[in-house]
Formats: C-alpha cells, sequence, structure tokens
C-alpha cells in the first residue's frame, strides 16, 4: 500500500512529524513501513506562466522563442519542447529559480536571442518517472485552463509530497484504504481524524424506477447497489486527483474512471462504472457463469469461464466478473453520457477463486478477496457520484436499485484488566485502557475492570480476546512492555546436549578439511539398502516409502547418509573435482514395520566420503592419496576430541571392501564403521579408491561427556621408549596396543603404532609391530627404575597373552 502523506493530511493533522518521524512511529506500531519515496527534489522560484505568443526562432529550426506572462511581468524565454503553444500554461522557472541538483536559472542568450528563464517538464522539477503521466513524459507540462497565473507550482503538481510505502500483513486489510491509515495514525498520534461530507443532492428522478438489480448467489454476493448517473461529461480529471493517483501508483484515464479508482483509495471499496447505454437490458443479475461461458476483459482478453466464476450480467451476457475486472463490452468511454455505478460487497473466498482462476489480479480483487468493512459500501457509493456530480457535470438519480443481505452486525468482545496484564507482564490501569480504546475509536462499555468491546466492521481481524490484548499492546508501546526474562525451573537460552553434539561433531570435521554437505533426506530405490551401518542392519528395517512421491529419485526415507553423499561425490567426479572430501551430519529413518503406522525413529549419524588426493605439497614433492589410515585417522581424532575410547574390529560389510573395512566399538556395542567402499559400488558411480565412514551419534549422545573439562599442562618431564614386537600374522595390532595402555595406564600417558615389518629375519608366519610409548608422571618427575619397572610389565602382560616376544 502506497501512502501518499499530503493525501493524508486532507483528513488528520500530523503536526511537525516529518515522514521519517511518523514512519518510525507507525513501524513500532506493528505495521512496517518498507520505505518512503519523495515525488520530487525540493526546487524553487517556479510558477505559473501563461504563453502569450509562440513563434519559431530566428535562428534555429528546432527552438521557439515563447513570451509568457507570470502575472508580475512577462518573459521572453526559448523553449525546445516539441509541444509548446501559445494559450498554455505552463510551468516557468524564473530568473535566479533553483532546481533539483541545485540547478540555478540565469539570463542567457541562445542564437543570439536573450532568454531570461525556463519553462519546465515535470522530469526538469525533479519528478521521478513513476510519477509521470504518459502523455506528459516527453516535453512540457501543460495545466489545466482554469489554473491561476503566477502561483507556486509545488502544491498544484504534488512535488512536496512524500510517498510512504506499507508492508501490510494479510491481517490488516483495513489499512489499504486512505481512510484505514487515518484510523491507524490517529491512534498512534492521538490526533482526531476529519471525514468528507457524504450529503448528496439527487434529481426527482428515481434510479429503481429505471434498472432492476437480481441476486441468484445471495451468499456470495450479499449487497449489490446500482447507482444511476446522467448526463455525464468525460473529460481529463482534475489535477489534484490525478496527482493523489500517481502517488499511490494508479495510471489516470479519464474523470469517471479516475474518480471510482480515487473513492477505491479513499475507502477501500472498490466500485465499477458501466455504460448503461451498453447494456442490452434493464436488468443486472449476478449469478454463477455457465460452462465454457466467454467475456473479454477490459485488458481486450477473451476469458473462458466456469462455473466457479462469478459474473456481473445484464440479464444476458456477463458485463464483469465480480470483483475482479470488468467487461470491455460495457466499458466507459468518450461518448458515454450515462452510467450505472456499482457498490458491492462480494464473498472474499469467492473474488479470489474469480481472480485465480483468470489470472487477473487488480487493486479491487485484492481487497474484496481480504474482506472489505461492509459499512463503507453504501457510502462509498455516494461518494463516487457527488464527485461525479462535481467534476463531471454528472446528474444524480435518487434511489439506487439495491440487493441487501449484507451482515453489518458487530463483534462483541470482554476484556478484563487483570488478564491483559498478566499476558502482557504489564500494570496498565483500567483508566489507560480506556484511553487506548478511545483513540482506536472502539466503543465499550466498562464495569469496574471489565470491558465489553463493540468491534467496528471496518476492523474484520478482531474476533477474539488475543486480537484484543494485541491492539493494547500496540498502541500502549512495544518498547514499553517490560523486557525482563519469565522466571522458570529451566536454563533461559542454550544448546541441549543433541545440539551441542552436533556442533562439536560439525567443528571438528571442518576443522580436519571436511566441507559439510545437506543431502536430501530421501533416495531412490537403487541407494535405499545400500551402505548400512551393522547395527542398523541387525534390527531388519524397512525402508519407509513415501504414497506420493515427487519423482522415482525421492521415493524413500533414507536408511543411511552415505548413498547420497556417494551421488554428490559421483557428481562433483563427473565435473573435473577429483579430490572430495565431504561429511554430513543428520537422521535416517528406522522401522521395522511393513506397513508404517507410527512415525518411524530418528537416528542421529555422521557420515563421511573422501577420495583423490589428501596431501599435495608439489614444491616438497610430498603427495598422498586417501587410504584406509586417512579415514581411520579421522575417525580416531574425532573420538579422542569428545574423549571416548574406542576400537577397531575387521569386519565385512555389505557394499565395502571385504578387507578394508572396520567396525567401530564403544565397549561391546557397534557405532558404526570405516573402510573402502567396494571396488565395484564405485565402479558403478564412476569414482575411484573412495573410503567412508558412518558413526551413530545416538550412542555417542549416551556416552559422551558433554560439560566442558580439561586436564592440568603437566610439569613434569616425559620419556619416550619404542619397543617392537613379534607376533603371530593373525594378531591384532590394536589387541596388543590395548594390554600395553592398561598394564601401564599408571604412566603412559600415549601408546603409538609407527611401524609394521614382516619379511627377511622373520619367519613367515610372524610379523613384527613397533610402539612408541609416552611416559609421564603428574605429579613427580619418573626416574629410570620406575620406567624400567613398567617397561619390563608390559613386556610380560604382552607375552602372557600373545606369545609376542621383543624383537632385538
Amino acid at each position: 500500500m502506497l501512502v501518499s502523506l499530503n493525501w493524508l493530511k486532507n483528513y488528520i493533522d500530523v503536526g511537525s512529524h516529518t515522514p521519517e518521524e511518523l514512519s518510525e512511529l507507525i513501524t513500532k506500531s506493528g505495521i512496517e513501513v518498507d520505505g518512503i519515496k519523495y515525488v520530487a527534489e525540493k526546487s524553487k522560484g517556479v510558477v505559473v506562466g501563461h504563453v502569450v505568443s509562440c513563434e519559431k526562432h530566428p535562428n534555429a529550426d528546432k527552438l521557439n522563442l515563447c513570451q509568457v506572462d507570470i502575472g508580475e511581468e512577462q518573459l521572453q524565454i526559448i523553449c525546445g519542447a516539441p509541444n509548446i503553444a501559445a494559450g498554455q500554461k505552463v510551468a516557468v522557472a524564473t530568473p535566479g529559480a533553483v532546481l533539483p541538483g541545485n540547478f540555478k536559472i540565469k539570463k542567457v542568450k541562445l542564437r543570439g536571442v536573450e532568454s531570461n528563464g525556463m519553462i519546465c517538464s515535470l522530469q526538469e522539477l525533479g519528478i521521478s518517472e513513476e510519477f509521470i503521466q504518459t502523455e506528459y513524459a516527453k516535453g512540457i507540462f501543460v495545466f489545466p485552463e482554469d489554473t491561476e497565473i503566477g502561483q507556486e507550482v509545488t502544491s498544484l503538481l504534488n512535488l512536496d509530497d512524500a510517498i510512504l510505502e506499507f508492508d501490510l500483513t494479510p491481517n490488516r486489510s483495513d489499512c489499504l484504504s486512505m481512510f484505514g491509515v487515518a484510523h491507524e495514525v490517529s491512534a498512534i498520534i492521538n490526533k482526531p481524524i476529519t471525514f468528507p461530507d457524504e450529503t448528496l443532492e439527487t434529481a426527482e428522478e428515481k434510479a429503481v424506477d429505471r434498472v432492476s438489480i437480481g441476486v441468484d448467489v445471495p451468499d456470495l454476493a450479499p449487497y449489490y447497489a446500482g447507482f444511476l448517473i446522467k448526463d455525464l461529461e468525460i473529460k481529463e480529471s482534475p489535477l489534484w486527483l490525478r496527482n493523489y493517483l500517481m502517488a499511490a501508483g494508479i495510471r489516470p484515464i479519464n474523470n469517471v474512471v479516475d474518480i471510482t479508482n480515487y473513492v477505491l483509495m479513499e475507502y477501500g471499496q472498490p466500485l465499477h462504472a458501466f455504460d448503461f447505454d451498453l447494456l442490452q437490458t434493464d436488468k443486472i443479475v449476478v449469478r454463477l457463469a455457465t460452462e465454457n461461458e466467454k467475456i473479454i476483459t477490459l485488458d481486450d482478453k477473451e476469458r473462458t469461464l466456469t462455473t466457479d466464476n462469478l459474473v456481473i450480467t445484464d440479464g444476458e451476457v456477463p458485463v464483469a466478473l465480480a470483483g475482479v475486472m470488468g467487461g470491455a463490452n460495457t466499458e466507459v468511454n468518450d461518448q458515454t453520457k450515462t452510467i450505472l455505478l456499482e457498490a458491492a460487497y462480494f464473498d472474499p473466498a469467492t473474488v479470489r477463486k474469480n481472480a485465480q482462476l483468470t489470472g487477473i489480479r487488480s487493486e479491487a480483487s485484492t481487497r474484496l478477496e481480504k474482506g472489505v468493512d461492509p459499512d463503507r459500501v453504501y457510502r462509498a457509493g455516494i461518494r463516487a457520484c457527488q464527485l461525479l456530480q462535481k467534476y463531471a457535470n454528472g446528474v444524480v438519480l435518487a434511489e439506487p436499485a439495491v440487493f441487501d443481505q449484507l451482515d453489518r452486525s458487530e463483534k462483541s468482545i470482554e476484556i478484563e484488566k487483570g488478564e491483559v496484564n498478566k499476558r502482557l507482564g504489564t500494570d496498565i490501569s483500567s483508566e489507560e485502557i480506556e484511553k487506548i480504546l478511545t483513540k482506536l475509536q472502539f466503543a465499550y462499555k466498562r464495569d469496574a475492570e471489565q470491558f465489553q468491546v463493540s468491534i467496528p466492521t471496518r476492523r474484520g481481524d478482531i474476533s477474539i480476546f488475543e486480537d484484543m490484548l494485541e491492539e493494547i499492546a500496540r498502541i500502549h508501546g512495544y518498547d514499553n512492555l517490560p523486557y525482563t526474562l519469565p522466571t522458570s525451573s529451566s536454563r533461559p537460552g542454550g544448546l541441549t546436549n543433541r545440539q551441542l553434539l552436533k556442533r562439536k561433531v560439525k567443528n571438528y570435521l571442518q576443522g580436519v578439511g571436511l566441507m559439510e554437505t545437506i543431502t536430501y533426506s530421501l533416495t531412490k530405490a537403487d541407494f535405499v539398502d545400500k551402505l548400512i551401518s551393522p547395527e542398523i542392519a541387525e534390527l531388519d528395517t524397512n525402508p519407509v516409502s513415501l504414497l506420493m512421491p515427487m519423482s522415482e529419485d525421492h521415493k524413500y526415507l533414507r536408511v543411511s547418509l552415505l548413498p547420497e553423499l556417494l551421488g554428490s561425490t559421483s557428481y562433483n567426479h563427473a565435473r573435473k573435482h577429483s579430490n572430495v572430501a565431504l561429511y554430513e551430519v543428520g537422521s535416517v529413518f528406522l522401522s521395522q514395520e511393513e506397513t508404517l503406522t507410527t512415525q518411524p525413529d530418528e537416528n542421529l549419524r555422521a557420515a563421511g566420503v573422501l577420495t583423490g588426493t589428501w596431501i599435495d605439497h608439489k614444491w616438497q614433492q610430498n603427495n598422498k592419496k586417501v587410504d584406509f589410515y586417512v579415514a581411520k585417522g579421522i575417525v580416531d581424532g574425532l573420538f579422542q576430541y569428545l574423549d571416548l575410547s574406542v576400537t577397531y574390529k575387521q569386519s565385512q560389510v555389505k557394499d565395502m571392501h571385504p578387507g578394508r573395512c572396520a567396525t567401530l566399538h564403544i565397549g561391546e556395542e557397534v557405532v558404526g564403521f570405516v573402510g573402502q567402499v567396494h571396488p565395484q559400488l564405485a565402479k558403478n558411480l564412476d569414482l575411484k579408491d573412495t573410503y567412508v565412514f558412518d558413526i551413530n551419534l545416538e550412542s555417542i549422545l549416551e556416552k559422551v561427556e558433554i560439560e566442558p573439562s580439561y586436564d592440568a599442562i603437566p610439569r613434569y618431564p616425559s620419556v619416550t621408549r619404542d619397543i617392537a614386537f613379534v607376533m603371530d600374522q593373525d594378531v591384532e595390532a590394536g589387541a596388543i596396543k590395548a594390554v600395553i595402555e592398561e598394564n601401564g595406564a599408571s604412566i603412559v600417558k600415549q601408546v603409538e603404532i609407527f611401524d609394521v615389518y614382516t619379511g627377511e629375519n622373520l619367519p613367515e608366519d610372524k610379523k613384527s609391530i613397533a610402539y612408541s610409548l609416552h611416559f609421564q608422571h603428574p605429579e613427580h618427575t619418573l626416574t629410570d627404575e620406575e620406567v624400567e619397572a613398567v617397561y619390563q610389565d608390559i613386556i610380560a602382560k604382552v607375552n602372557e597373552a600373545f606369545s609376542a616376544y621383543v624383537r632385538s
């Protein structure tokens, strides 16, 4: 909604409030003002002049030598506008005038002839293109003949106007009119409103004797009034009316159409004028269209109607789409002498359906589909008749033809001071509530602290106590509401443990170089049973399918994050991005029901995909491809970051490489897996060696310590010793590492595997694995004896458990 501030001032005195100040007050009261546009930059010294004569410049073919009377004197001005002519009244910038852009007008000589001033176009007066009528887009502007010579043009051309752009929510349709905006501003700045006089003088002849109204569907059109105005003179609208329409974003056409549009913006009530002489009968019938019935609308397009379209007919054929657009067969034109003026109330849902079915969006349909004020329908017709009398010399016939089954009853809402303060956390007195209701112009009855409020029909958005509560809050001032936090046993703000875990996992994975991606929760049949983690596979789940999928690629809820991640990796690989490292933290959906009757369980997981080169330092000639140990290292780091102990067991997982895959264990529980994707699956996706991991965050959430903790920085030096054990080929390196950690727990702080050897000097069924042991005591410096004792104990325990001996 575009609101002209100068137009608004006709109804309410905004005092010394600037457009910016008024916009801020309106925004704070609940209606957002998106922006302010000014019609023109400031200028001074521009007046109305009368072109007494206009002759060709003696030394230039495209210039004219004009004598212009500005009241106090006559100026000689040279003008090059193509539409300049003698007898016109034009905007004249006199010598000394200042135009927008600080352009100063001086006496000059053009082709040897003196010019004292400038005849201005609207653009030269700083008016934005959007506020200029098409016919004046080129050349100078010509004032009406009755314009007084010598007066300033600022008010005549609305140059000092500011346009406020309201961003209205659907419930505030009352502010789709200047009256509604006036009510709103009145409540905000506490100033009275002055509305135009609606008295109307009519002829003795009655409209009801010349036209009848019939409504076949009264539930869809409960009110229809037809006013008759005859002896009209179709001409250009007065300048002030054209200015206001342009400010509201409406293009002026002629006085009859402009007046209906003006009242539309003023009252918020759409009107439509039919050329009465073009109607085939003396009846207006409102009905539903017949199937495939045709109408040519005012935009000269033929529309094919259905039985869902509500139409206005002349008893024979449709002459308008109800609430949307009139028909071309009864359009007001230059020869129109008598019009039938429609003022009607149509069912909002029906108008919306009319607009949707035809694809026509108009100012009228926008208001009718949101609901107009029932109390203004007839009054808007009277106001339009009044203006047609004055500016089109029309004769208004008495007693318009009316069909009326419209409900104009006002809603009543009971409010109580204590409940208002309880909800708002305020201490508003009953007297303050009375003042607010008075500002809003809501009638009420008070009984102690109880109020029975009558809601005016213009405020269709208010129907329950909570609506009134909002009105009281916004007029009282949102800035005046207390801003203390509510008292509660729960901790305000903060993240849940689940959110904290997700954040920690994401921070780590991003920190080690993986890029987050968010794939679809829906997947295709080829992916739904792929790469399922062993602990989920044991549940014997059934994939959940959609009843009406958008496509076959999005038919099932995913049971694993990895297939879609691999799809993204393949997509990148096909576009020459061969080095890919992606991760996702999201849910998979599990159900053991064959026919779904309850919501599937959501299982939070973290998964990653790596392929290509992991390190590529060309200068150092250091190049490392992604392998199992890169993927495992990332998983190791994550569990270390979460302060959890994880063990790996070589396993065979469906769709994974049979020799390069391990399941993750915390204690005896499987919490995911890591390894290489089966070469055949990778080939199907056009991928090379690709490694993945999948971790069950639901299980980790039960075990991880979310609260921050820390270990004191060691104050004493550490000792490092390396040891290599010779063992059977089938002994797992991690098993021996676990024995070392268990038996050296008192002072062994870290154990790392750094070498594996098979071959010369070792039996064929043996291998050698080297470990680096990091010794440190938190309270004193270790002695050689302490380290040696633990070192020898570790050797003995490893030998006892695995028959492994130290390699010499």
